[in-house]
């Protein structure tokens, strides 16, 4: 929302009033999602998060599952889709930023957690896990960088800002959700009040995307270069008519004195 707004007022990209009311939606359901979030788990190692992340000894290892899938849709945006699509469709370069972020915040938060316990006299970095985590998420940085420039160079700052923030809320949450479990022991009217929030989110997302400034037209004027044309000035009974190369006549005459060119 800040960045909507600065983007409207300091860099002169209008924001419409549909738009205001997407921002809007936007902060009330991420507000709705937060007030109704469940209590994060007290992680004592990286090996513990390390755990949670592989799940031994079950069989539907559902992180593992779901860091596969973000690798696949990443792949076939980045190889597929951004090349054909990416100017044109604002959702493939935010995509790609939103899906990455939410396994950059899973890594950051191991990260955070390994420094604590280094700082405090458990020394984290001789665990193979922690430096795993770091190159993860070093990878998942530049790549959320490179493609979120790449947005802002195409598309308005002030819709590019609200769709990434709601995208990239809306994947770390489910990414949470599946490694750490938080959900398991909440009531269900906290459950529907966040599927509400989640809801107004993309509705608000949706009216974003809709307000997205169309580009503009193609304009001739006398400064656009146009391709080459050869026009032919005949006489004919005291009158030149002009006729173009591929043989048409146009709708006008040019009537000149026969002495004009001498």
């Amino acid at each position: 929302m800040r960045s909507a707004v600065l983007a409207h007022f300091l860099l002169k990209e209008k924001l419409q009033k549909m738009g205001m009311l997407g921002c809007l939606l936007c902060i009330v359901g991420s507000t709705e999602i937060v007030l109704h979030s469940p209590e994060e788990q007290s992680l004592s190692s990286v090996q513990e998060i390390w755990e949670l992340a592989i799940q031994p000894g079950m069989l539907l290892k559902a992180f593992l599952l779901y860091t596969a899938s973000v690798v696949a849709v990443t792949l076939v945006l980045m190889l597929y889709c951004a090349p054909r699509h990416g100017q044109t469709n604002i959702l493939i370069y935010i995509g790609i930023c939103s899906i990455i972020g939410s396994l950059t915040v899973m890594s950051v938060k191991a990260i955070g957690i390994a420094i604590k316990l280094t700082f405090e006299g458990t020394n984290q970095l001789k665990y193979f896990q922690t430096w795993i985590f770091g190159m993860v998420a070093v990878t998942c940085i530049i790549t959320q960088l490179n493609y979120l420039n790449m947005a802002l160079d195409t598309f308005n700052t002030a819709i590019v800002s609200p769709i990434y923030y709601a995208m990239f809320t809306s994947f770390t949450m489910l990414a949470s959700a599946i490694m750490f479990k938080d959900y398991s022991g909440q009531s269900v009217s906290s459950i529907a009040s966040e599927l509400c929030g989640f809801i107004t989110v993309l509705s608000g997302t949706v009216i974003l995307h809709s307000t997205r400034e169309p580009d503009p037209p193609l304009i001739t004027d006398l400064y656009t270069p146009l391709s080459p044309k050869v026009s032919w000035y005949i006489q004919s009974n005291g009158e030149w008519k002009q006729k173009d190369e591929d043989g048409s006549t146009p709708n006008f005459l040019t009537v000149l004195r026969q002495d004009y060119f001498k």
